[in-house]
């Protein structure tokens, strides 16, 4: 497995992890429990900077763009017309999301917690339906179509990409904070 593609599946996995932290919030929300908005914000806050930025910046600066300039009218479709929709579709959700915190922070209302369980689960749902499609499609197609000198390139940026975001703390940062989540969340 080619580098970009382990460190991009890892970075799926802490995803799908935060997914399990917002659907808890979600259920407990549901349940009768109190909107904790200081951690949805620094949930939106991970979505924004880690899932979008770090995880999605890489695909779209490196993987996408290869293939879609090698691979032909599939990976086209494949990339533009479905993986980079939903990647606004989850930042639309994350968009909502903010947004919902923000009005019900002013004026709290049953209204505005259906908004924000809404679009908290509308990315939770989105995401882990994409992943499943990245892991077991886009990146599988990729690694058998695309010529390993690509990869070599995609690699070696997607290297140098998290040895900046290394040294600036990145992603110690959303790991540290997702640990958190899961530790008050989900009792682990």
């Amino acid at each position: 497995m080619n580098y970009c593609i382990e460190i991009m599946e890892e970075e799926h996995a802490n995803i799908q992890r935060m997914i399990a932290v917002i659907r808890q919030i979600c259920c407990n929300i549901l349940e009768g429990g109190e909107v904790p908005v200081d951690d949805l914000r620094s949930i939106t806050d991970f979505i924004k900077n880690y899932a979008d930025h770090h995880h999605h910046g890489k695909e779209e600066a490196f993987l996408f763009p290869e293939m879609v300039a090698r691979l032909g009218k599939m990976a086209d479709n494949l990339v533009t017309h479905g993986m980079l929709v939903e990647h606004n579709l989850g930042r639309n959700y994350n968009m909502g999301l903010s947004m919902s915190l923000d009005a019900y922070e002013a004026s709290p209302s049953t209204q505005l917690k259906l908004d924000i369980v809404g679009n908290a689960f509308g990315y939770s749902y989105v995401l882990s339906e994409h992943v499943l499609k990245e892991n077991n499609v886009v990146y599988t197609f990729a690694e058998k179509n695309l010529p390993q000198e690509v990869f070599d390139k995609v690699n070696e940026d997607s290297r140098k990409f998290e040895e900046e975001n290394m040294i600036k703390g990145t992603q110690k940062h959303y790991l540290d904070m997702l640990e958190g989540f899961e530790k008050k969340y989900l009792n682990k």
